[in-house]
This record gives structure tokens, sequence and C-alpha cells, in this order.
């Protein structure tokens, strides 16, 4: 009798606490294509649309409407679990897993200008203005 008590109380527990899903219902993809007048919200493409949450689903966000936005495929795989689309350098989501360990912000690195002592380009990456690294 206790192990039916238990297995019934891991099966309520686990359809309670792990119940929030990716999946994206058709009247929230009807009414975010409606608002977002059926464009990427980075680019303005009309092509290879998908919907992403603003708020990426593995920090916290949920699939509800004001979570939701048009990306074209490109901007929504360079956007990947951050706020930026790399390809456009421009910020298409909040929050970003800021309160997680794993929150790595979105820093442009350049290679450094510097050449080395052989007279070739250096090969380290800065993130200083001046563009070269700590060596030059």
């Amino acid at each position: 009798m206790r192990k039916i008590y238990l297995i019934l109380s891991l099966l309520f527990i686990s359809v309670c606490c792990f119940s929030q899903s990716r999946h994206i219902s058709k009247t929230t993809k009807k009414i975010v294509y409606t608002r977002d007048r059926g464009i990427c919200q980075c680019c303005g493409s009309s092509l290879s649309l998908e919907y992403d949450h603003i708020i990426p689903f593995s920090c916290g966000g949920s699939s509800v409407v004001s979570n939701i936005q048009l990306l074209c495929q490109k901007c929504n795989r360079s956007k990947s679990n951050s706020c930026y689309c790399k390809v456009h350098n421009r910020k298409v989501g909040t929050n970003c897993c800021q309160d997680k360990a794993t929150y790595k912000p979105s820093i442009t690195t350049v290679q450094c200008i510097g050449t080395t002592k052989k007279g070739s380009r250096c090969r380290k990456k800065t993130t200083n203005a001046s563009g070269r690294c700590h060596l030059h």
C-alpha cells in the first residue's frame, strides 16, 4: 500500500511542479503573428519565421503572448539563449538569465590590431576600445 501512495505522490509532484511547457498554443501564435504584422522583430524579414521566447524558456520564460515574438530563423538561431541577435547586433530579448550562474553578458571581442615580433598580426582577442590586447 505504501508503494502505491509513493508512486501516486511522485506522479502528482511531477505533474504539478514540472508542468511548464515550451509549447505555444495556436491561439497565442495567431495573436503574436497579428501583433507583429508577420515580420521578424529584428530585421523585418517575412521569410522562415519562428516564434521566440523574449525571456528565454531556459531562464523561466513562459509561453504567454507577452513573452512571444516573431523572429526569422537566422535571427532566432543567432539569439539562442541570450538577449542579442548576433547577426544584426540588436537587443531582441530581456532578462537573459541575469540571476543565474550561467549568464554570460554579450561582450563584443575583436582581433587585436597589434603585430608580433615576427611581424605577423596578433591572434589574441580584445574588448578594448583601442583594438589592442594587453600585450600591445
